[in-house]
């Protein structure tokens, strides 16, 4: 009777599988999850890796196939899939990621969402600062990452500009909007406001990371980045230094935006990220007689969240205070958080509060901008402010935070 095959053996093969992204073998990432051989020479392997129908998935499957079902007493080669937990997926990108970022960069922040989309002028920057904001007014530390570099507008839109400075520790501090969102772009770094940048792949690379490493982001319970349109280097940067990164692709109803909001989840599957879910933006207008107009069709952001099996987490109406808001620096949901785009982007912030993976920290829910208009929506369960005491301090004036030694430009060629 032919001697059967053992793990140690299938395991050594498996040490010639090599992962085409990260230039290692499975067996040196880690993601080996088991190997099982039975009396008959039946091999059973499950990897951690990948979401289901993602590519590299079946090309790890037909490899595996082949050369494990090449070694001498094996009868069968079975290779099953498990999702990633999010400790895999950190120790992955520290065992695959060359000089990615150094431990302990992003200690204190808990939850990382990359606001992307497949193509330009869907609101993907408007959706993001107000997302950012919807998260402080829900009760939650937020910060606010610019990482379009070559479109940066989230200062403009949170309303927040000027020079950062850095503490004793040399660490950058972020300015800070209204709602105390913390705030980071390049262009704080910027000698005019609107000034362009023409910067290559590496030296994208590189503001990438020290916006990650370098900033002083303190305890953030959600860090909200808003992703430049497409698939390029700055995505792919920021999926492999973050790995344990979730998703929120942006569309717009219509085929032509939805289809190509779908090349962004490929980006997502390629890299392991989580896809937390869709939003659909400029989803309808409502005229002040009530009659809705679907100006850019309709269903696509359902379409493309059951396509990619995620949650549509927000339909979001065409509102032109919206547009104006963002604009003028002020979030439509601190600034007017009744109106219909305001709570649609709330009830967004409200689902990725409930599918965080790691509970986040619990602050009071933030006041609302000083504009004259009605009070912000109550967040569940908050209990009532005590009087205030006629002998309390004043509130602490809003704008940006700038402390500590004046900074040099640290992005300069």
């Amino acid at each position: 009777m032919d001697a059967v095959v053992t793990s140690e053996q299938v395991r050594e093969v498996l040490g010639s599988v090599v992962d085409p992204e990260r230039g290692q073998s499975v067996v040196d990432l880690g993601i080996v999850r088991s190997v099982d051989v039975a009396d008959d020479g039946r091999v059973a392997v499950v990897l951690a890796v990948g979401a289901p129908g993602s590519p590299i998935r079946a090309q790890y499957e037909g490899v595996i196939r082949d050369r494990v079902g090449a070694l001498h007493g094996v009868s069968s080669v079975t290779v099953g899939f498990d999702l990633p937990s999010a400790e895999e997926k950190e120790a992955l990108g520290k065992r695959g990621q060359k000089g990615g970022l150094p431990e302990g960069a992003l200690a204190g922040v808990k939850n990382v969402i990359c606001v992307a989309s497949g193509k330009g002028g869907v609101g993907k920057s408007t959706l993001t600062a107000n997302l950012a904001a919807a998260l402080a007014a829900e009760g939650k530390r937020a910060a606010a990452l610019d990482a379009d570099v070559w479109g940066y507008s989230i200062p403009r839109m949170l309303g927040v500009h000027g020079r950062p400075t850095v503490n004793a520790d040399r660490k950058i501090n972020p300015l800070e909007a209204a709602a105390g969102v913390k705030v980071m772009s390049i262009e704080f770094f910027l000698e005019a406001q609107d000034q362009a940048i023409v910067w290559r792949g590496p030296m994208l690379h590189k503001a990438i990371k020290q916006f990650l490493q370098d900033v002083e982001w303190g305890e953030v319970d959600f860090l909200v980045l808003d992703l430049p349109p497409g698939t390029g280097d700055v995505s792919m940067t920021l999926a492999q230094l973050i790995p344990s990164a979730r998703m929120v692709i942006v569309t717009t109803p219509q085929p032509a935006a939805q289809k190509v909001a779908h090349r962004a989840s490929e980006l997502a599957r390629r890299f392991d990220l989580e896809i937390a879910g869709v939003i659909e933006n400029m989803s309808g207008f409502t005229t002040p007689s009530g009659e809705r107009f679907t100006i850019f069709g309709e269903g696509g952001g359902q379409l493309l969240a059951d396509e990619l099996d995620v949650p549509l987490l927000a339909k979001i109406p065409l509102q032109e205070s919206l547009r104006v808001g963002a604009d003028e620096g002020r979030p439509l949901v601190l600034d007017d958080p009744h109106a219909p785009a305001s709570q649609s982007i709330r009830q967004a912030a409200r689902g990725l509060i409930a599918m965080a993976p790691i509970p986040a920290f619990e602050v009071p829910p933030a006041a609302p901008a000083s504009s004259g208009r009605r009070s912000a929506l109550p967040t569940a369960g908050a209990q009532k402010p005590p009087a205030e005491s006629p002998d309390a301090a004043p509130p602490p004036e809003q704008g940006p935070k700038v402390t500590g030694t004046p900074l040099s430009l640290p992005l300069s060629r």
